[in-house]
């Protein structure tokens, strides 16, 4: 079956984010498939159906479930309840309390619950600004949050036209060489930059890639002075990207805005232009967030 014809939550991209499942069942805008019912044919894996099965019976107890209560209430064999058990209990999605024998939900699953819970929110409250940045820049515009590392599109609006960049919400972007990345890695600490560095690498993409931690630093740098991130075809050649961050109460980075095009679309010329505009939207964003003007000075004083 091609996959145009199945719709988003019924197959995975590479790439696929966890936070894309809430995404999609709460905005239905995302099926992209024209008669829905005909993904019922497409084949489930049953392994994973039963796992879910089980995230669900433990979700309806009040003080989780034994391995035998599992077995008995679910109807699967016991060694495959076992084996799921122990699958999910060594991912950190379940805990199992050792004095009881009783299963009960990890911190895992609970961190990537408030991921998608969060992500969603996000989407909700910047989408009509991220529409009129669309708008009025005739740009692909994105949105996206920091986890695990990468940078994770969580909203995208696409102006009408024959050029599609290549990006779907779900995506998972490497840091180091992307506007979206930067614009958020540029506010963290140094010693979770050092982090990031060691454990996710800094992987050439092509000859512009910053595969430097040296030279990467210096551009983080500029990011947080100008106030706004640049990927000059270091991502894909071709491609110009720009990056804000947007801020919340707090004053921390919790998602950043990028504007995306051909590098005929996005010149050097037409940088600062689209960067400014970038910026009004990224903050605009920022200040539904609950970022106070005080913040926003200090955020000011520091870059």
């Amino acid at each position: 079956m091609p996959r145009s014809s199945i719709s988003p939550i019924c197959w995975i991209r590479p790439g696929f984010s966890l936070a894309y499942l809430e995404v999609v069942r709460a905005d239905p805008v995302y099926w992209t498939d024209p008669e829905p019912m005909k993904a019922i044919r497409t084949q489930s894996v049953p392994a994973l159906d039963r796992a879910l099965d089980l995230l669900e019976l433990l979700a309806a107890s009040k003080s989780g479930m034994t391995l035998s209560e599992l077995v008995t209430r679910s109807r699967l064999p016991k060694s495959s309840v076992h084996c799921l058990l122990i699958t999910m209990e060594r991912r950190g999605f379940l805990h199992r309390n050792v004095k009881s024998g009783r299963y009960l939900f990890g911190l895992r699953l609970f961190s990537v619950a408030n991921m998608a819970i969060s992500g969603l929110n996000l989407r909700e409250q910047a989408q009509p600004f991220l529409k009129e940045l669309m708008t009025s820049a005739r740009l692909t515009v994105h949105m996206a949050i920091l986890e695990d590392n990468e940078a994770v599109v969580v909203s995208k609006c696409e102006p009408p036209g024959i050029y599609r960049l290549a990006t779907w919400i779900g995506k998972r972007m490497d840091v180091h060489c992307t506007s979206l990345g930067k614009a958020m890695i540029a506010y963290l600490p140094s010693e979770r930059l050092d982090r990031i560095f060691k454990e996710h690498g800094l992987p050439r993409h092509n000859e512009n890639t910053l595969c430097s931690s040296r030279r990467l630093r210096e551009d983080l740098a500029r990011t947080v002075r100008l106030g706004y991130a640049i990927d000059d075809e270091e991502d894909e050649l071709g491609l110009r990207c720009i990056g804000a961050p947007v801020f919340d109460h707090e004053n921390n980075v919790v998602a950043s805005i990028s504007v995306s095009g051909n590098t005929d679309q996005v010149q050097p010329s037409t940088i600062p232009e689209l960067a400014q505009r970038l910026k009004e939207t990224a903050a605009a964003v920022s200040h539904v967030l609950g970022q106070t003007p005080v913040a926003l000075a200090a955020a000011a004083r520091a870059s």
